[in-house]
């Protein structure tokens, strides 16, 4: 198998996922997945493709994370895993899609409206 890689996104947060098989390795912006997610909430977010699909510690990710906050990563990255794992093996689609993990969500933050204090937060109105 040869390296496959990826995009996951969500929010403003990018993971270029490069996925090659291995031992195990997450190695995000060139420190340990487990260094640079602290929160095992977080690890357990990146680990869940592995664990649906069967496949923890058969293949080595190399990722590159950029913007927004550590959840919008951890979920941008878990998209960019789950996407590549389907490209190795088309047979984990229904597994990865039964728990919504090959969607990308679409949610974002409004942006802020002109003549109000943010997107739907109005300036106090006084009748008299």
């Amino acid at each position: 198998m040869a390296t496959i890689q990826t995009i996951g996104r969500r929010k403003t947060s990018i993971a270029r996922v490069t996925l090659t098989e291995g031992n195990g390795e997450v190695i995000i912006n060139g420190v340990d997945g487990k260094e640079y997610f602290p929160i095992l909430i977080q690890q357990a977010k990146l680990n869940r493709p592995f664990q649906l699909t069967e496949t923890e510690g058969k293949f080595d990710v190399v990722a590159l994370v950029d913007g927004g906050g550590i959840t919008g990563q951890v979920e941008a990255l878990r998209l960019g895993i789950a996407r590549a794992l389907v490209e190795a093996d088309p047979e984990h689609k229904p597994k990865l899609k039964a728990e919504n993990l090959m969607t990308r969500d679409p949610r974002a933050v409004e942006r802020k409206k002109f003549g109000r204090k943010k997107a739907r937060k109005r300036y106090q109105f006084s009748k008299r």
